[in-house]
Formats: C-alpha cells, sequence, structure tokens
C-alpha cells in the first residue's frame, strides 16, 4: 500500500496539491508503481494528519489527472501508463526548473553565469 509517512508540508501550495505532488514524486523515483493500492481517504487523513475533506480533494486531484483511479466502492489503486509516467516526469521536472529560473533571476543572476555553474556542478554523466 502506497504511504505518505514521508510527506512534509510547506506553506507555499494547497495542502491537497502537496499530497497529489508527493505522489508523483514517489511515482517518479520508482517508489509507487502501477497497480499499487491506495489508503483509503480516511487512512490518508490519519497518516498525514490533514482534515478528511482534504485528502477527498487529494484523491479528486490525483483521480482527475490520471494517476489513481477508483473503481466503484473498490480500493483506489494507483494507474500508470508510460505516457501517464512521462507526463508526471515533465510537469515535476519544469516545475523545478520554472522555480529555479524565477529563484535566479530574482537573485539577478546572468543566464551565461548560471549554465556555467550548472555545466560545473553537474560534472559528468
Amino acid at each position: 500500500m502506497v504511504s505518505f509517512q514521508g510527506l512534509r508540508f510547506h506553506d507555499r501550495a494547497p495542502v491537497y496539491q502537496q499530497v497529489a505532488e508527493y505522489l508523483k514524486r514517489q511515482i517518479l523515483l520508482g517508489a509507487v508503481q502501477d497497480g499499487d493500492p491506495m489508503p483509503s481517504r480516511r487512512e490518508l487523513a490519519a497518516q498525514t494528519g490533514i482534515n478528511p475533506n482534504t485528502a477527498q480533494k487529494a484523491y479528486r486531484l490525483m483521480t482527475e489527472e490520471g494517476y489513481v483511479r477508483t473503481e466503484g466502492n473498490n480500493v483506489s489503486t494507483v494507474c500508470l501508463t508510460p505516457q501517464r509516467r512521462a507526463w508526471i516526469e515533465d510537469q515535476l521536472t519544469r516545475g523545478l526548473v520554472q522555480q529555479f529560473v524565477a529563484d535566479a533571476r530574482a537573485n539577478h543572476l546572468s543566464y551565461k553565469k548560471v549554465i556555467g555553474l550548472i555545466s560545473e556542478l553537474w560534472g559528468e554523466e
């Protein structure tokens, strides 16, 4: 069963979005696979200390985005196709880079300087 024990909340985004983002990160890291059972909404609320209504809102978002499926009254499961996994990777990567670029610009760093530092710090692959 998917665990949300490692989730730590911050003030930058609504809690239900943070729950969804956490699951996407776990998928990207390979900790969660297609078909893995999800905790119930009540269990999710208990694991994370959030309001059950917030847990329900997180489930709604994850279902709408297509990586969690609930059929009837059955247990919800992670639902991943290669396309959905690629979409999650693109979305998370894009979000990280957008935040990085915004921070770099806010600090008046030049593109050339940032690219040079990234090349230096990234190293060889």
